[in-house]
């Protein structure tokens, strides 16, 4: 298993500098890791210093509440596109979901991954599952199935919960074989990363990478 090669190294601190991005991308060139995933603005810089280097370059879209316009988050991903991201991590507007308004949160969806898809962007839907009942849970994971999307991803790392092997095992039950699924927020040991993948991860969002890697002994 190649675990490096399914870590998105992430940085999202709302006070990451410059200088923090640019050290995120030598530790993913350094170490093989599939992506840096980091804020829009930084997008530009990442893509320079990763250009031919194998690792691409994530952001996120709608985040972290995921309550931003349809039309908005088309914007932001025509505009990250444009400046060298290949992966989108979009969140799923929870507040609708939360409402029981599956028809808007799966038209947002829909439109979202119609938009990067015909750019060329592969998609990473955030369902927030920590703030989620089980039943909305699956509601979220046929849309995403349904709206062609190529993973689930399980959090923002922002609303106080991140992933749980049985959430990575459920979402992997209920999208099927046509999505994969990342985890993401609080997955900061080997051990854990593992447990993860065991349960059905085919991506490991983590801010802990270099950690998790030097522990495996690569």
């Amino acid at each position: 298993m190649n675990l490096a090669g399914m870590i998105d190294h992430t940085l999202l601190k709302p006070e990451a500098t410059e200088k923090d991005i640019v050290s995120l991308c030598h530790e993913a060139k350094q170490y093989k890791f599939a992506t840096v995933c980091i804020n829009p603005a930084y997008v530009c810089t990442a893509a320079k210093l990763l250009h031919g280097s194998g690792v691409g370059v994530a952001t996120v879209i709608g985040f972290p509440l995921g309550a931003t316009l349809t039309e908005i988050k088309v914007q932001e991903i025509l505009a990250a596109k444009a400046h060298g991201a290949r992966e989108v991590d979009i969140v799923m507007n929870i507040g609708w979901a939360k409402s029981g308004n599956w028809e808007a949160v799966e038209k947002d969806i829909r439109r979202t991954v119609e938009v990067a898809h015909c750019c060329g962007v592969t998609t990473k839907i955030i369902i927030e599952t920590s703030l989620l009942t089980e039943e909305e849970k699956k509601k979220a994971a046929e849309i995403v199935r349904e709206a062609g999307a190529d993973y689930i991803k399980t959090s923002t790392g922002f609303a106080g919960g991140g992933a749980t092997v049985e959430d990575v095992r459920n979402l992997k039950a209920w999208v099927g074989p046509s999505v994969k699924v990342k985890a993401s927020g609080g997955i900061r040991t080997l051990e854990m990363a593992q447990k993860m993948v065991e349960a059905g991860a085919d991506r490991i969002g983590t801010s802990s990478g270099v950690q998790i890697v030097k522990s495996l002994g690569q």
